[in-house]
C-alpha cells in the first residue's frame, strides 16, 4: 500500500476512534439535586422561629400544616400551653382563648423514625390517634415517652425541627403561666404567632 493511501486510511480511522472513545467514556448525566426541605418562619411576639419540615417522613402531616400556613390560619394564634420542662403548644386558639375552627383531622404518621427530641416539632392530638388538626408543639427537652409506639401504642407525629430560634423557644418556655378558665399552663401574657409563612 502506498504511503498516500495509508495516510488517507489513518486519517479516516482516527476520527472514528476518537468518537468511539468519547462515547465510551462519556460521563453519565448528573442526577437532579434533591429539593431543599421546606421551611416555615413563625414570627412571634418573642422573636422568630424557623421550622424545617420533613415531608419525606410525614407527607400528609406536612401537607396539612402547609395548608394551614398558606391559609394564614396561624396568624394571630397563640402558644396557649407552656410547660417549661416539657414543650410549648400552639396553633389553635386566639389571644382571647377562643378556639379556631379547623379542617377535618388527619391520620397519624408517628411511625416514621423521627423522635420527639429537643427542638422537634410534632402534632398535638386528643386520645384518638387520628385526631390531629392544626395544633402543634415544640419539644423543649427530649421526650422519648412521646415517640412511637409510646405509652398508648401510637405516639405523636414528629414532622419537622427548629433550625433557627431555639433561644426564642427557650424564652417562651420560661414565661410565667397560670390557669385561665378551664385551661392550665397558659402564659400570663399572650405569646402570639403574628405570622406563619413559608420561608424564602
Amino acid at each position: 500500500m502506498s504511503d498516500s493511501i495509508l495516510s488517507k486510511c489513518l486519517n479516516l480511522i482516527a476520527p472514528i476512534a476518537l468518537t468511539v472513545g468519547a462515547h465510551a467514556y462519556a460521563a453519565e448525566p448528573a442526577a437532579p439535586a434533591p429539593a431543599a426541605p421546606t421551611r416555615v418562619a413563625l414570627e412571634t411576639s418573642e422573636g422568630r422561629i424557623v421550622v424545617e419540615l420533613r415531608a419525606d417522613k410525614a407527607p400528609k402531616t406536612v401537607a396539612n400544616f402547609l395548608q394551614y400556613v398558606n391559609d394564614s390560619f396561624y396568624d394571630g394564634t397563640i402558644f396557649h400551653r407552656v410547660i417549661a420542662g416539657f414543650m410549648i403548644q400552639g396553633g389553635g386558639f386566639d389571644a382571647a382563648m377562643v378556639e379556631k375552627p379547623t379542617r377535618p383531622p388527619i391520620p397519624i404518621e408517628s411511625n416514621n423514625g423521627l423522635k420527639n427530641v429537643r427542638g422537634a416539632v410534632a402534632m398535638a392530638r386528643t386520645g384518638d390517634p387520628n385526631s390531629a388538626t392544626a395544633q402543634f408543639f415544640i419539644n423543649v427537652v427530649d421526650n422519648a415517652r412521646l415517640d412511637y409506639p409510646s405509652f398508648d401504642g401510637h405516639g405523636y407525629t414528629v414532622f419537622g425541627n427548629v433550625v433557627e430560634g431555639m433561644q426564642v423557644v427557650d424564652k417562651i418556655r420560661a414565661v410565667p403561666t397560670g390557669r385561665r378558665g378551664s385551661f392550665e399552663n397558659v402564659p400570663a401574657s399572650p405569646v402570639v404567632i403574628k405570622t406563619a409563612r413559608v420561608a424564602k
